[in-house]
């Protein structure tokens, strides 16, 4: 990077900074006050919900960074602009292309510090702001339906071969992946309901299943009834009943993928995301929403690079275009636009039946075609 590469990345690395201090500080503001509200409820208090606000930071600098790249860019070059700074830039050789390459160091720093956020810190401070907040409260997390939350799990032989199908069900998930009142239904291939497994409480542990404490086991037998020539056999069923006050259950669900019912898909990593998504599709189940959360995983970093080439023609426009105030306001509906295409473009993946890939890349490559755009426009304005 030439000097006047490293001039131009450290006035724009700066802008980008206290944009996004300012906006952290407006959205952590927000969070506050949200939290207010459940401020004396359980144990959960002041110094609770300001815990809750900064484990949150992780995850609104993954999803702000963009943004503020951008419209610290703009800043940035609009007073270069107005200070006659990027005419003399030009004067001495700044291109278009060779001032999208002095920045391509900057976008990269970018993709690496919103990727780092996006898959190291965030998930991590998002499943203990929310354990934490849960915890205080006295609270568990429950799905949507009365009965509780309902996960498809199978079992198969060492061949591969599908042994059993089981419908899990369970009535609350602890923040610290503690399962309460589990129904377990189990069914042959042929979809026959073989065994009926109840426990008060599961326990993940370390060498990779789950106790189960106050277990009622039901197993159901079949025995076959030879009747008259002409007619199909039939069966008996037979219940034998057990009760345990502890078993072990093996099962392919595991802590990372009941961690998913914690967090936000857009908030895990995309490792968890894809290990969910494995596990989805080996129980045949939808895995759309999924699919796009994993894609814009692995897209969403590099928006910064796109929010670079998008500010880059504000350096080329001349101070009576507008003033500075006027192309950071433009930087902001921008970024507002790219935030809410970006909510809106997964929403319409999902209606459509867009592949995952499709739906995650529309935000991004908008972004980048307008950024060409006003590129070649600025360039025929000069």
């Amino acid at each position: 990077m030439t000097i006047l590469g490293r001039y131009l990345s450290r006035e724009i690395f700066q802008a980008t900074l206290m944009v996004l201090g300012g906006f952290l500080g407006l959205f952590g503001f927000f969070d506050l006050f949200e939290e207010l509200e459940n401020i004396g409820r359980g144990n959960y208090r002041l110094v609770d919900a300001l815990t809750r606000v900064v484990l949150a930071m992780p995850s609104h600098i993954y999803e702000l960074m963009p943004i503020a790249v951008l419209i610290g860019a703009i800043w940035a070059l609009a007073m270069f602009a107005q200070n006659a700074e990027f005419t003399a830039m030009r004067a001495a050789g700044l291109g278009r292309m060779k001032a999208m390459r002095e920045l391509l160091a900057l976008g990269l720093v970018c993709v690496g510090v919103t990727a780092l956020f996006g898959e190291v810190l965030a998930p991590p401070a998002e499943r203990l702001a929310q354990s934490l907040r849960l915890g205080a409260m006295g609270a568990s997390l429950s799905a949507e339906f009365r009965s509780g939350i309902w996960v498809k799990d199978t079992l198969r032989d060492d061949a591969g071969e599908l042994r059993r199908i089981r419908f899990v069900n369970v009535a609350q998930v602890r923040p610290d992946a503690t399962l309460r009142e589990l129904r377990v239904y189990e069914f042959d291939p042929q979809f026959r309901l073989r065994a009926l497994l109840l426990a008060a409480e599961g326990r993940y542990t370390s060498d990779g299943q789950w106790l189960l404490t106050d277990v009622v086991d039901t197993q159901l037998e079949v025995q076959a009834l030879a009747l008259s020539p002409g007619l199909n056999d039939t069966g008996v069923a037979h219940a034998n009943r057990v009760q345990v006050a502890e078993k072990i259950w093996n099962s392919g669900l595991d802590p990372s993928i009941v961690s998913v019912l914690l967090v936000q898909p857009e908030r895990m990593s995309a490792l968890d995301l894809l290990h969910y998504v494995q596990h989805l599709r080996e129980n045949r189940q939808q895995v759309s929403r999924y699919e796009i959360a994993l894609w814009k995983k692995i897209i969403y970093p590099f928006a910064g690079l796109v929010m670079l080439a998008l500010a880059l023609p504000f350096g080329y426009l001349q101070t009576r275009s507008g003033g500075i105030a006027l192309k950071v306001f433009s930087g902001i509906m921008l970024g507002v636009a790219f935030h809410f295409l970006n909510g809106l473009a997964s929403h319409l993946g999902l209606l459509n039946t867009w592949p995952a890939w499709i739906a995650a890349m529309v935000p991004s490559a908008c972004a980048l075609a307008l950024a060409l755009g006003l590129l070649a426009w600025v360039d025929r304005a000069r």
